[in-house]
């Protein structure tokens, strides 16, 4: 039986976030596999209420975890290795990162109580790394994160090369510049790239990317003119930008004072890596909100409206001691990602309500995107030369958009979604298989699966409210008619004017005095009654149908 090159996307492919990707060779049903990436996105109210994180579900890594030879990780944001911690006991096999990366993934799996000696630190190429069949290198690319890196997969079938998260920076101010030079060399070693599983994010801007450093100026001209206190929020990953904020402050005269935990740990792992050599000396919250207004900077987390996130706090009034005042300034250094507007422009409304004036990336001044760009994407399909392209890290347009342009330049594409295993072996990609993927979410401690009902009852618990009924059934196998009805979630009172729970306490004391022995004596239809009737006195006085919880005590004869 002729082997199989495939890819399987799991995460990450048709959305933009909890990237997950598997590679596998091999005979049908028996490729060694590894796995790209264990990442999260963020719940929100709207669709997850009381969700902190999803990320894919591994239930097939799970039943495949002989086959599985290690875990590759790109880089260190929370969509690529957020779930490391939360998944590896279903996967438990070597995890292989960079160093920056490696001391993020480390904090990931002692917060879960996993096995840090499972992490493996490599250099970038020229070492390879040998996974089963895969000879796998780190490419460094630049991204808004430092120590980015592409993987060269190098399997019996041909060489990919997955590029992670990238744009084309020749100065990114921290960490690695693109190298065109490099990847000129990697497509023309051996038989040249067979596969590009390339980022798809920005397919649709049609000017070329920006380099980080041009915002330098921008930024210090911003501050510089600024009267009061100077607010600044970013991706706390985003180690350049911390920086370029960092010293455009020392610049003005000001001092920097960090506030969130996420900031103040990025920038402690930056320098125990080395990817910083320093930072600039900060200054507590205590500290700072005793200091002249014009002779401060906070640089804070929060710049995608997390409701617990230091430009919330502040937002709400008054943080660690620091309260923002009228003529304040705070800049947005980051481009909102789409599903966050609301709790963006939330804070900034609680801000403008405090007289804070707001600055944001819109006019493309104080930030530029850690993705390439449509010119930067066609360079790159230029420089690989792949035989065929299978775009990933975009929503559905992305990928399709991807995938035209790949086939206007002569190259063999697919849209590949989350679930489809193709075999990339031949001249092009083949679809071969259909895998159930879903989602697992993080309620507050505890995994669970996106069908087991209980995000889905949320919703209809916060969409109809919720009615309790509580019914005893004495020794003698007769209801008593004094139903306790409680309400939570709806209006007190319906259109007859009266109390909506007496309502239903009558209408049900009337069922329970007339309720055949047949439905007495079986709970599930007279909990199927009382319900029923609960909801139809709901309708007819507040026009909704809620749900309904019925619990029935029977007394038991002495």
């Amino acid at each position: 039986m002729a082997e199989r090159l495939i890819y399987l996307p799991l995460g990450g492919a048709g959305e933009i976030g909890m990237n997950a990707y598997v590679y596998g060779y091999g005979e049908s049903g028996k490729e060694r596999l590894i796995v790209v990436d264990l990442g999260v996105t963020f719940g929100d109210m709207d669709t997850a209420p009381g969700i902190d994180l999803i990320m894919a579900d591994v239930a097939w890594l799970e039943e495949n975890r002989h086959r599985i030879e290690a875990i590759f990780i790109t880089h260190a944001h929370e969509d690529h290795v957020g779930a490391l911690g939360l998944l590896w006991g279903k996967v438990q096999k070597p995890i292989h990162c960079r160093r920056f990366t490696g001391a993020i993934a480390r904090l990931k799996m002692e917060e879960m109580g996993q096995p840090i000696d499972q992490i493996h630190i490599h250099a970038p190429r020229p070492e390879v790394i040998t996974a089963g069949p895969f000879q796998v290198q780190f490419v460094p690319v630049s991204h808004s994160i430092p120590e980015s890196s592409a993987l060269v997969i190098d399997t019996p079938a041909g060489r990919i090369v997955h590029t992670g998260d990238f744009k084309l920076d020749g100065t990114p101010v921290v960490g690695e510049r693109f190298d065109p030079i490099l990847w000129r060399e990697i497509s023309r070693e051996g038989d040249g790239v067979k596969v590009l599983t390339c980022d798809s994010t920005n397919i649709f801007s049609t000017h070329p990317g920006r380099s980080e450093a041009v915002l330098a100026n921008p930024i210090l001209d911003w501050v510089m003119a600024q009267p009061q206190l100077v607010v600044a929020t970013t991706f706390a990953s985003n180690v350049a930008r911390l920086m370029t904020l960092a010293e455009a402050a020392i610049a003005s005269g000001r001092k920097i004072c960090l506030l969130g935990r996420a900031m103040r740990r990025m920038v402690t792992v930056a320098i125990e890596t080395g990817i910083l050599d320093r930072f600039p000396p900060v200054v507590s919250p205590e500290e700072a909100a005793e200091m002249p207004r014009d002779k401060v900077m906070l640089i804070v987390t929060g710049s995608q409206g997390e409701r617990r996130a230091a430009s919330a706090q502040l937002s709400r009034g008054r943080y660690l001691g620091i309260q923002l005042k009228e003529g304040d300034s705070f800049l947005f250094s980051s481009r909102t990602i789409p599903g966050n507007e609301r709790g963006v422009i939330r804070i900034q409304n609680q801000l403008s309500e405090l007289g804070v004036d707001l600055y944001d990336a819109d006019d493309g001044l104080y930030h530029v995107s850690g993705h390439a760009n449509r010119p930067d994407i066609e360079a790159v399909h230029d420089l690989i030369k792949p035989q065929m392209v299978i775009p990933m890290h975009g929503e559905h347009m992305h990928l399709r958009e991807h995938m035209k342009l790949a086939e206007s330049r002569g190259i063999a594409s697919m849209v590949v979604t989350n679930g489809m295993m193709v075999d990339l072996a031949g001249k092009a990609p083949r679809v071969v298989d259909q895998i159930d993927t879903g989602r697992l979410y993080l309620d507050g401690t505890v995994l669970i699966g996106a069908m087991d009902g209980v995000v889905r009852d949320r919703i209809r618990m916060a969409l109809n409210g919720k009615v309790m009924v509580s019914v005893i059934v004495d020794e003698d196998d007769s209801p008593l008619p004094d139903a306790w009805v409680e309400l939570s979630g709806l209006p007190e009172t319906g259109r007859a004017g009266v109390p909506l729970a007496g309502n239903i306490e009558s209408e049900l004391a009337e069922f329970l005095e007339r309720a055949d022995d047949r439905t007495v004596m079986d709970d599930d239809r007279l909990e199927e009654a009382i319900r029923k009737i609960t909801r139809q006195v709901s309708m007819e006085e507040i026009g909704k149908k809620p749900e309904v919880q019925v619990i029935i005590s029977r007394l038991a004869a002495e």
